[in-house]
């Protein structure tokens, strides 16, 4: 190998990219490198943004407090409607208080009802069903709006049973 082609190959290697290299030959033992071994020096910059903790904290903390208020409110409530009889929904559907759009609803709070009266109509698959009661009593509080969808066992309305 003549000085031209080492020089070539140097050339190349440095070129390449390649820190270093190493060619054995029968009777010659090259060793190359190049300046690009500070690469590995690089020093790589991560910016994080800060969070404000008091920020934070107020915002998680803020429904804890109202939680505690909603869940006094609500036992509350349990207390109060559990001497009333709950009708709830015997099928998937949508409610509907009124036989038609351009009758009365079939209900209101306060009506009296008898057992097997027509409180409402749940659609399901085109077909109209009337939930009928079985109880009689009076109706405290109807806790469905008019025209939305139902689920299975979804309390519909309360009714005092006295």
């Amino acid at each position: 190998m003549d000085i031209k082609e080492i020089q070539s190959l140097i050339k190349f290697v440095a070129k390449s990219g390649a820190s270093e290299v190493k060619l054995e030959m029968e009777d010659l033992k090259i060793t190359i490198k190049t300046g690009t071994s500070d690469s590995g020096n690089e020093t790589t910059y991560v910016q994080q943004i800060p969070m404000p903790q008091a920020q934070m904290m107020t915002s998680a903390q803020a429904p804890q407090v109202e939680t505690a208020a909603g869940d006094a409110a609500k036992a509350e409530k349990k207390e109060e409607d559990s001497k009333y009889i709950t009708i709830k929904s015997p099928i998937i559907g949508t409610f509907y208080r009124k036989p038609s759009p351009d009758k009365s609803a079939f209900v209101e709070v306060g009506s009296s009802i008898g057992k097997g009266d027509v409180l409402c109509v749940i659609e399901a698959m085109k077909l109209f069903n009337d939930i009928e009661s079985e109880v009689s009593g009076k109706i405290v509080k109807v806790l469905v709006e008019d025209s939305s969808p139902v689920e299975f066992d979804q309390p519909l309305f309360l009714v005092d049973p006295s």
